[in-house]
C-alpha cells in the first residue's frame, strides 16, 4: 500500500507488496523489493537500492548525500540488502566518489533509533547497533557484530565479526575478532573473548579453547606480536577460526585494541 500522501519519484521502482507511509519521500534511481515497508515520513535518497523484507521506520533516513564537505552531488549508492530493520531517526548515508562511491550493507542487520552508518562504510549481516551509535566514514563491521549504545568508530577503522563492543566506547583501532571490548581513558579496550556469544553462535568447546589459548599467547605471554604469532600457529592448527583472527591482525592498517 503506497499513502496518498507519499511523494514518489517518478523513475523510483518499487517491487509488488511495498508499502510506503504517509509524507514518506522516495528519491529517483531508487529501487525498493517485495515485502519491504518505508514508514511514515521517512526519507529514501537518490540512488539507492534497498533489498526484500526491510523495514524503514519512521522518520528514519537511507540515502541521503554524506556528511563529507567534499561530496559535490556525483552519482554514489546506498545499497542495503534484505532483511534490515532500520529503527526512527537512524541514518545511513551515500558513498563518495573519493571512497568506494557506496555504502553497503548486508542482511538481517538492526539499526536501533538514532544509529549512524557514514558514507563508504561496508556494514555485513546479522549486525546489530543500538541506540546513538556511529560509524565515521569507511568503516568495515563484518559479521554478527554488535555495537552497544552512544560507541563513537573512528574512520577507516575495522570490527571483527563476532564482535562486541560496550556501551559508550570510543574505538579509534581495529576490533579484533570474537573479543569483547570496553571503555577506557583513552580507547577501547579488550576484555577477552566475547564468550558468551561465541556460545550462542554455536562455536564449539575446541574452537573455544583454541581462541582462548590464542588471546593468552597475543596478550598475557609477555611476547613480541610477531613471536606471539609464531607461537600460535606452531600450537594450533586446524582452525579456522584462529587463523581468521591471525589473517585480521596481519591486515590490519590502524593497529588493534589491546588489553
Amino acid at each position: 500500500m503506497i499513502h496518498p500522501s507519499a511523494i514518489i519519484h517518478e523513475g523510483a521502482q518499487l517491487a509488488e507488496g511495498v508499502e510506503i507511509g504517509p509524507y514518506a519521500i522516495i528519491g529517483r534511481h531508487v529501487t525498493i523489493g517485495t515485502g519491504t515497508s518505508v514508514g511514515a515520513q521517512a526519507v529514501v535518497g537518490d540512488w539507492t537500492e534497498i533489498g526484500e523484507n526491510n523495514q524503514i521506520f519512521p522518520q528514519s533516513s537511507v540515502g541521503a548525500p554524506p556528511q563529507d564537505l567534499k561530496y559535490r552531488g556525483e552519482e554514489c549508492w546506498t545499497r542495503i540488502g534484505d532483511g534490515n530493520i532500520v529503527r526512527e531517526f537512524a541514518t545511513i548515508h551515500r558513498g563518495t566518489v573519493t571512497g568506494h562511491s557506496e555504502t553497503i550493507v548486508g542482511n538481517n542487520n538492526l539499526f536501533m533509533a538514532y544509529s549512524h552508518v557514514a558514507h563508504d562504510c561496508i556494514v555485513g549481516n546479522g549486525v546489530v547497533m543500538a541506540n546513538v551509535a556511529t560509524l565515521a566514514g569507511h568503516v568495515t563491521v563484518e559479521d554478527n557484530v554488535i555495537i552497544g549504545g552512544l560507541v563513537a568508530v573512528h574512520q577507516f577503522s575495522r570490527i571483527g565479526a563476532f564482535s562486541m563492543i560496550g556501551g559508550g566506547t570510543m574505538v579509534g583501532m581495529d576490533i579484533l575478532p570474537y573479543m569483547i571490548a570496553t571503555p577506557s581513558k583513552r580507547d577501547a579496550k579488550l576484555r577477552g573473548l566475547n564468550l558468551i556469544g561465541l556460545k550462542r553462535r554455536g562455536f564449539t568447546e575446541e574452537t573455544i579453547a583454541n581462541l582462548k589459548k590464542a588471546y593468552k599467547t597475543l596478550f598475557m605471554a609477555d611476547l613480541k606480536l610477531p613471536d606471539a604469532i609464531d607461537r600460535i600457529r606452531s600450537e594450533i592448527s586446524d582452525c579456522p577460526e584462529v587463523d581468521y583472527l591471525l589473517a585480521f591482525i596481519n591486515s590490519t592498517q590502524r593497529g588493534f585494541c589491546r588489553g
